[in-house]
């Protein structure tokens, strides 16, 4: 037993059966191994969800810092966001994981996004303040996102069919003119984030630009 395997277990009851069904029993029974036996390693369940959190945030990518902030950070954003999709249940977590604790993963990913935004032009306070209004917005809206995911994995038919459930009774789904959009919900998903995101870096675009 160590703290290797016991975060690596996390994760996986954790991705299959969601935040709500992760304790130190429900890991021990996992294991093979009693909860005293895995308090040697980890103190307690917060401190397990952050160690978890740190473990799936190293699958996030931030591209080098080469003076394009904006694709930078685009990218950035949409490798948290994909992140996220994979494991749904971290949105419930993000916005208070790193406030008492920064991993390595977690650490170095921020660390990499501010110097994306200071090589771009920004001063360390504004590149801190950019950082946290994109990733509040990759986490707000993955949160949204995630919980529709959810309720399609619940009525037990594809994402197409339960949008088209979903025209045929309300009208007013059908008088958008992003009606067509919902032939492919997975793409006018990625479409939707990318126009909000964009909608954020063209205001730090503009705000930038005020500077010089």
């Amino acid at each position: 037993m160590n703290r290797e395997r016991i975060v690596g277990a996390a994760q996986d009851l954790l991705d299959s059966e969601g935040l709500a069904a992760l304790s130190m029993r429900s890991l021990g029974k996992r294991l093979d191994a009693g909860a005293t036996s895995m308090y040697r390693h980890v103190a307690n369940k917060d401190e397990l969800i952050e160690l978890v959190v740190d473990e799936v945030y190293g699958e996030v990518e931030v591209p080098d810092a080469d003076g394009r902030w904006r694709e930078g950070i685009g990218a950035a954003a949409g490798s948290l966001r994909a992140m996220a999709l994979r494991h749904p249940w971290v949105t419930g977590v993000l916005g208070q994981v790193g406030l008492a604790y920064l991993g390595p993963n977690l650490s170095r990913a921020s660390q990499r996004m501010l110097e994306v935004l200071g090589a771009g032009g920004f001063g360390p306070l504004e590149a801190d303040q950019a950082m946290g209004a994109v990733i509040a917005y990759v986490v707000g809206t993955v949160t949204s996102e995630t919980a529709w995911l959810a309720m399609v994995a619940r009525s037990g038919r594809t994402e197409s069919e339960l949008v088209a459930d979903l025209q045929g009774t309300q009208d007013h789904l059908n008088e958008t003119a992003a009606a067509d959009a919902y032939d492919d919900p997975a793409r006018y998903r990625e479409d939707s984030f990318a126009f909000g995101l964009g909608l954020i870096l063209d205001g730090l675009d503009v705000r930038l630009n005020r500077k010089s």
